[in-house]
C-alpha cells in the first residue's frame, strides 16, 4: 500500500496515522515482556509459546491468512473490482500456474520455499514502508536503502526461524551472522536517513519501521520465535484492516453495493465488523476442515486423496495473488481510492 494523498474521493471516515503508528507499541509491549520472563519468570512464558513452524496453525488462523481472505473478498465480492482487474488476475494466475509446474520439477522445494518467504517479507515491508513515505518524505534512495535493508535483514531472520529444523548448526550460524550485519546496517542507515525526515511524526514513524525489523531481529536471536513473527505480522495485518475497514464502511455504510453488505445490513450486523468476522471465520474454516473436506470429496467422486489442497494450494495461491494485487490496488488512480482518505 502507498499513500500519496491526504484525502481522495468523497469518502467520510478518515484513515488515521496516528492509529497506523499506535499499532507499533506491540514492540514496546513484547520487549516488556521479554524481560519479565527472563528476570522474573523464570522463563515460564517461553515455555508455552510456539517455538516451531508446526505449532503455528493456530497463528495463521488470527494472523496472515485472515487478511489475505478479507482481501480476496474484497477484491471478488466488488463486481466493479474484479472486471477492472480481471486481466491483470487472469494473467497472474496463469503465470503461477506455469511457473510452479515447470520450477516444481527443475528446483527443489527449499528453493520454492526461499521465493515465496522472500516474497512475503518483502510484502509485508513494503506495505509499512509504502505507508510511511508519505510521512517521513525521504529521497528516493533513503527510501528504498532503508526498504531493501529491511527486506534483506527480514528474510534473513524468517529464513533463520522457519528453517530451524532443516538448518545444520554451521548454516543456521551464518543465516543469524547475516541477519546481524544486515540490522546493524538498517540501525546505521536509519540514524543517516532521519535527517531528512521534516517532523517528529515522521522521526517516530521511520524509526517505527526500522525496529519492526530490529526487534524481531532481537526475539529471534532470544530464540522468542513467536513474539519475533507477531511483531511485524500484527502490525502489517491490523494496518491492512484498517484500510478494507474504512473502504467499506465509506462505501457500504449508507447503501450496501454487494451482496455481502446487503446480507448484513438485514440481519443488523455492523459494517465495522462484517469483513473481519467473515474473514476469520472463514480462515478457521480452511484452516482446520478444508483439507479433510476436500479429500472427501476427492475420495468419494474420484477415488483419490491430495495432500493439503486447501491449506497450502488454494490459500497459498489467495496468499501470492494478494502479494501481487496489493501491489497496486490501494495506488493513487485506483477505484480503490474513491473510498479512502487520510486525517492530515
Amino acid at each position: 500500500m502507498t499513500t500519496t494523498q491526504t484525502q481522495t474521493g468523497n469518502a467520510a471516515l478518515a484513515v488515521s496515522f496516528k492509529l497506523l503508528l499506535a499499532l507499533y507499541t506491540i514492540i514496546p509491549l513484547c520487549f516488556l515482556l521479554q524481560l519479565m520472563d527472563v528476570f522474573v519468570l523464570d522463563g515460564i512464558f517461553l515455555e508455552f509459546l510456539p517455538s516451531r513452524p508446526s505449532h503455528f496453525l493456530l497463528f495463521q488462523v488470527i494472523f496472515g491468512t485472515p487478511h489475505i481472505l478479507a482481501s480476496t473478498i474484497l477484491m471478488t465480492s466488488n463486481k466493479e473490482y474484479f472486471q477492472f482487474y480481471q486481466k491483470k488476475i487472469l494473467l497472474m494466475t496463469l503465470a503461477l500456474m506455469i511457473f510452479f509446474t515447470i520450477a516444481s520439477q527443475l528446483v527443489s522445494y527449499w528453493v520454492l520455499y526461499v521465493l515465496v518467504t522472500s516474497w512475503t517479507v518483502y510484502h509485508v515491508l513494503k506495505q509499512q514502508h509504502g505507508v510511511g513515505r508519505a510521512i517521513y518524505q525521504l529521497p528516493s534512495w533513503a527510501f528504498y536503502l532503508l526498504l531493501w535493508l529491511s527486506v534483506a535483514a527480514g528474510i534473513s531472520v524468517y529464513l533463520g526461524i522457519f528453517l530451524q529444523e532443516s538448518l545444520t548448526p554451521q548454516y543456521a550460524e551464518w543465516v543469524k551472522q547475516l541477519a546481524s550485519a544486515l540490522v546493524v546496517s538498517l540501525f546505521l542507515s536509519t540514524i543517516l536517513c532521519q535527517r531528512y525526515v521534516k517532523t517528529r511524526f515522521g522521526v517516530f514513524f521511520i524509526w517505527a519501521n526500522s525496529f519492526l525489523v530490529i526487534s524481531s531481529y532481537y526475539f529471534y536471536v532470544q530464540e522468542y520465535y513467536f513474539l519475533a513473527v507477531l511483531i511485524p505480522r500484527l502490525v502489517h495485518d491490523a494496518t491492512a484492516y484498517i484500510f478494507y475497514v474504512a473502504h467499506d464502511v465509506n462505501k457500504h455504510k449508507e447503501q450496501p453495493q454487494n451482496f455481502i453488505y446487503r446480507w448484513a445490513r438485514k440481519v443488523r450486523l455492523n459494517v465495522f465488523i462484517v469483513l473481519p468476522v467473515l474473514s476469520l471465520a472463514l480462515t478457521y474454516v480452511l484452516q482446520v476442515y478444508g483439507d479433510q473436506w476436500f479429500n472427501a470429496m476427492t475420495q468419494f467422486f474420484f477415488g483419490m486423496e491430495i495432500r493439503k489442497a486447501i491449506t497450502l494450494g488454494l490459500i497459498g495461491y489467495f496468499s501470492l495473488m494478494h502479494y501481487y494485487t496489493e501491489a497496486f490496488t490501494w495506488k493513487h488512480g485506483s477505484p480503490y481510492r474513491k473510498y479512502i482518505r487520510f486525517k492530515p
